[in-house]
């Protein structure tokens, strides 16, 4: 399918537009031509990607800075915009705050889930929505094989439980009120996204930035941790492609999980060595960047899981994706953002270029 042609003019409403991955995900959109609306709250760090990048002028009022647990704000606006497509990212997504505020958690990922739904419901433009969830939704029994889609739902943490009542909420909707009209609702699972302009705390890629810039060693708490990780396009591309393909086929519209290949579920203490390798590449031909350096030093903290993998089997026989960039390519690239943003660098221009290749790559594959 040629996203160009399916996304041209299209109108797309994405909650959470302000965020690491709708941010990517609106950037991607402007390259495929689409009218493209956003709901969220204001960036959730400073500095933001959505900001460095130049989407909040961009978009000007087509952005909504609002609350998704204010149900007649985010009823009104999509009634207002008419979207013929849905992509729902709005979430409190990090583990750890999910400890520190666990109502506020429940509050976003499950009723503002509710309050997305509901206002689709009221909506008669809308033909397609995605969900966009997370691979800590399953029940996880720290086993080495990947999680599939039919398996049991019942994430630990607040977060990871939240979403997992967000999947719920979603199925109870579809059978409550959308199989009846003419509208494709799925769910999307995905792995540990990595990428440039991710500025959250407590998350792997963006900790290293921080401790390099200001020439520190990068702190791992769980240096033995296995996750998927994947490139930030990996996932935008594949909400979009789903998005765009249950539009003109219902019939595929379900629950998908979006991992990288088997061989890319990495160690916290692998990935942490493939972006020292990287960082100290880049430091040596030329750049003005201090040396990457790691130090184990587990903290005692809550409970995350320590073994997590995903089966993609079923996006790659409905949907014929599977992952354009492997994990060294997903390092090497988000060192490349980050190295020339810590250097003062067009950031926005390496987006643009990262898009293009990816986009290029998988016309190639």
């Amino acid at each position: 399918m040629d996203l160009k042609e399916a996304y041209k003019n299209k109108k797309i409403l994405i909650t959470g537009h302000t965020g690491f991955k709708g941010s990517w995900m609106v950037r991607l959109l402007y390259e495929l031509g689409a009218e493209v609306y956003g709901y969220s709250l204001d960036a959730p760090t400073d500095p933001a990607l959505f900001k460095l990048i130049g989407l909040d002028k961009a978009m000007g009022e087509r952005s909504r800075i609002a609350d998704i647990r204010d149900l007649k704000s985010l009823s009104d606006f999509m009634e207002q915009v008419k979207p013929q497509i849905v992509i729902h990212m709005a979430a409190q997504p990090i583990v750890r705050t999910s400890y520190l505020d666990p109502v506020g958690t429940y509050e976003t990922n499950v009723m503002g889930t509710v309050n997305v739904l509901e206002a689709i419901r009221q909506c008669s433009s809308v033909r397609s929505v995605v969900n966009v969830t997370t691979d800590k939704v399953y029940l996880n029994r720290e086993r080495d094989e990947g999680y599939k889609e039919d398996e049991e739902l019942k994430g630990y943490d607040p977060y990871s439980n939240s979403k997992s009542c967000s999947e719920l909420v979603t199925y109870s909707y579809i059978r409550s009120f959308f199989e009846d009209r003419d509208i494709a609702v799925s769910t999307m699972r995905a792995g540990n996204v990595i990428g440039g302009g991710d500025f959250a705390k407590d998350r792997l890629i963006p900790d290293c930035v921080r401790a390099v810039a200001e020439g520190k060693a990068i702190i791992l708490r769980n240096p033995d941790s296995v996750r998927p990780y994947q490139h930030v396009l990996e996932p935008v591309y594949a909400y979009l492609y789903l998005a765009a393909a249950q539009l003109e086929d219902m019939s595929i519209a379900g629950n998908y999980n979006v991992g990288p290949e088997e061989s890319d579920c990495l160690k916290t203490i692998d990935m942490a060595e493939l972006f020292c390798a990287e960082w100290n590449r880049a430091a040596e031909e030329g750049m003005k960047l201090n040396r990457a350096y790691v130090e184990c030093r587990p903290d005692g903290g809550p409970h995350e899981a320590k073994l997590l993998k995903l089966d993609c089997t079923k996006i790659k026989a409905v949907l014929g994706r599977k992952p354009g960039w492997d994990s060294a390519m997903a390092v090497k690239k988000t060192v490349e953002w980050a190295a020339a943003y810590v250097s003062g660098a067009d950031v926005d221009a390496v987006c643009a270029a990262q898009i293009e290749d990816y986009m290029k790559n998988l016309l190639q594959s």
